[in-house]
């Protein structure tokens, strides 16, 4: 049977209310008394019960966290990001997967709120108006984490995903080319269409480039859709020279099919991706990426949502943290 706080009481002849203590870390024990409550709970393996503690002081010290795929590196090291400031704070977290499908992301939120979690953390590549309407009416305090909520309403921590997308294109137009292509995810997550597109497109503009629509390809940011925009774009009459990839594993598609079709990197062509995961060292050539720090991006998420569900005074809850472009091999 499970051990209770009166089991521990009655073993040690002391009340329910000092055992409470005790467990609680209140230095108004004696140190005696308490060297005997410690000693009972020992010996009866006593757990306190979360859940009844969170009860009577209306907080559990857990935070809920949903993002897309914790079997995707990137993700994972935001959630090491999350989990390792939680730790330090002295919150547990439960960590849930949405698979990028709003319905789930809306089932989880409810389920997150079902289990009194105190605050949470929300990766998404797109905040729908339907996940806007169900965060504005979360009890607990939410932070988007490499999210962009359009409206500006939550707090979020993020790069410039514009400038730093921007600085990506004109490297590979300081290396001369004129021809260059833009390989993404899907549009209609907002990082994609508002920031790394629209930088593209500016990037050109700024250059005196036309853009030409059959350069931007969008599929679903695999390694194949990275192949298949290789030969698609190779097939052109006048094929890009340089391509700016939305996402590691798109630039690995592109390099790999262009070295299957006799192509050098970077002598003939050139990759710079946006992401910069474990798999830009493992390429050859490694990849030249735009750096994005999920790492601290999930830990800088989790620090903010402690000050507000502390309710501590919050200067700005858009936090834009810093960038690079990690150049290696793909480039000149």
């Amino acid at each position: 049977m499970t051990v209770t706080i009166y089991d521990v009481a009655r073993e040690a002849n002391v009340s329910m209310a000092t055992v409470s203590r005790v467990v609680n870390g209140n230095q108004n024990v004696k140190p005696a008394t308490r060297k005997k409550v410690l000693e009972v709970i020992e010996r009866l393996e006593y757990r306190p019960n979360a859940v009844a503690r969170g009860l009577a002081s209306k907080k559990t010290t857990t935070v809920g966290v949903i993002i897309p795929d914790i079997s995707n590196n990137i993700y994972a090291e935001a959630a090491r990001g999350i989990e390792d400031i939680a730790t330090m704070y002295r919150y547990n977290i439960i960590l849930a997967n949405s698979d990028q499908n709003e319905d789930k992301e809306l089932n989880l939120l409810d389920t997150m709120l079902g289990k009194q979690v105190d605050g949470i953390v929300m990766m998404s590549d797109a905040v729908t108006p339907k996940l806007q309407q169900s965060m504005e009416h979360s009890p607990v305090p939410i932070v988007l984490a490499g999210s962009v909520d359009e409206t500006n309403q939550f707090p979020s921590v993020n790069i410039d995903y514009f400038q730093a997308s921007y600085e990506a294109v004109q490297l590979l137009l300081e290396n001369g080319h004129k021809r260059i292509a833009f390989v993404s995810g899907p549009l209609a997550y907002t990082i994609n269409a508002k920031f790394k597109l629209e930088a593209y497109k500016k990037a050109l503009a700024d250059a005196n480039l036309e853009v030409d629509e059959r350069l931007i390809i969008s599929d679903d940011g695999t390694y194949d859709s990275g192949l298949e925009a290789w030969e698609t774009l190779s097939g052109l009459e006048n094929p890009p020279t340089a391509f700016f990839a939305g996402s590691d594993e798109l630039a690995i598609g592109l390099i790999h099919g262009a070295q299957d079709n006799g192509k050098k990197v970077p002598e003939e062509i050139e990759v710079i991706s946006f992401e910069d995961s474990k798999l830009a060292r493992m390429v050859r050539p490694q990849l030249t990426s735009v750096v994005l720090p999920l790492y601290d991006i999930g830990a800088v998420a989790m620090r903010l949502l402690t000050k507000l569900m502390n309710k501590e005074n919050i200067e700005d809850q858009s936090v834009i943290i810093p960038h690079r472009i990690e150049k290696r091999n793909s480039v000149k």
